[in-house]
């Protein structure tokens, strides 16, 4: 059918037609945050739970009890947040000022300290390049956009129980649907396996990464240490610079109220735990052919940042790596696929 569509264009019309087809949808998204952003995040939850939907199901445990029990959970866990980190997020956000006057202030002391040295640096020139407290108000509207999410918990939670009744008989509807001597079968499942092998392995690592920097961050005595944790699980989502971006307030925050050893100390903590986790344990979980350039994974950042708002940030790289698996699933897109990759090793190497 899109063959006798596009029989009556040549190529150049059909790359206007498709790059319009592109603008329209991606207005269409911009346009449908409200309904578009709990809707994604629904499908990533139902994505993370499924492999402990079947394996109750696979101890004979109803359906409908299954379902009931990992809603239990996801509620016993957003309540946990709720009250352990609302309260930080409410008292960050109201000290907000202060840590960028802080943050001034220690901004003066380095200009003052390299004039002493002999080098002459404008401060109004240096300031309108360099805002020390973008990142804090970055973070600030970050958190408060997960917070605001809150709102729609009835409206995520329902989505996802019917995303959940619907991928208990998912299998049989796709062998119903398509011969299951068909090759399309293999791939569509390979294609589900994948994102579900995917993200449970990210979503895992990215707890032990909030986790391990939440106890480094109170061994330091740096405040709003939960909260902290919880950016720094969200951003871990992001390969390669996630887990470095969600350094920058608390280690910004440690040099305002602790001093610079501190502030270097907590840097230092975080780029051990990223080159420990995000470097070495969670490519060899992954596998080959799970990873994204670094260049994808910034320009992915910026584009669904721009269409989604704060929240599409944390959303980018699962969107982007959903498109990766569901591209190199099939022979005719492999080769998009291949040029998301990251660094491949060199022949040779272990």
């Amino acid at each position: 059918m899109s063959e006798s569509l596009y029989s009556g264009f040549n190529r150049a019309q059909r790359l206007l037609l498709t790059l319009a087809a592109f603008v329209v949808v991606i207005a269409g998204m911009r346009a449908s945050q409200d309904i578009l952003i709990p809707f994604l995040l629904s499908l990533f939850i139902a994505i993370i739970v499924t492999p402990l939907l079947n394996w109750q199901r696979s101890k004979g445990i109803p359906t409908w009890a299954a379902i009931l029990i990992i809603i239990l959970v996801i509620l016993i866990i957003g309540f946990l947040i709720a009250v352990l980190v609302g309260s930080s997020l409410t008292d960050f956000s109201s000290s907000l000022p202060a840590y960028q006057k802080g943050l001034s202030a220690k901004t003066a002391e380095l200009l003052a300290f390299f004039e002493d040295k002999g080098l002459k640096i404008v401060d109004q020139t240096f300031m309108e390049f360099i805002d020390p407290g973008a990142a804090m108000r970055l973070t600030s509207s970050l958190l408060t956009g997960m917070g605001n999410l809150l709102g729609d918990t009835f409206l995520i939670l329902l989505v996802v129980v019917f995303m959940l009744l619907e991928a208990a008989n998912f299998s049989q509807k796709l062998e119903q649907a398509i011969p299951p001597d068909s090759l399309q079968v293999d791939r569509y499942k390979t294609f589900i396996e994948n994102i579900n092998r995917y993200m449970v392995i990210k979503t895992w690592t990215s707890l032990g990464t909030g986790s391990i920097a939440t106890i480094w961050l109170t061994i330091w005595g740096v405040d709003y240490a939960l909260l902290w944790g919880l950016l720094t699980f969200m951003f871990n989502y992001i390969p390669n610079i996630g887990s470095l971006l969600a350094a920058i307030p608390p280690v910004l925050l440690a040099l305002v109220l602790l001093g610079p050893w501190t502030a270097l100390a907590v840097a230092l903590g975080y780029l051990a735990i990223n080159m420990t986790i995000g470097s070495f344990l969670e490519p060899r979980l992954m596998g080959r052919g799970l990873g994204l350039s670094t260049l994808v994974v910034f320009l992915s950042l910026l584009f669904w940042g721009w269409v989604l708002g704060p929240v599409g940030m944390i959303l980018s790289v699962p969107l982007t790596m959903s498109m990766k698996i569901a591209l190199s699933s099939f022979d005719e897109t492999q080769w998009l696929s291949r040029l998301l990759d990251g660094p491949t090793r060199t022949m040779g190497s272990n």
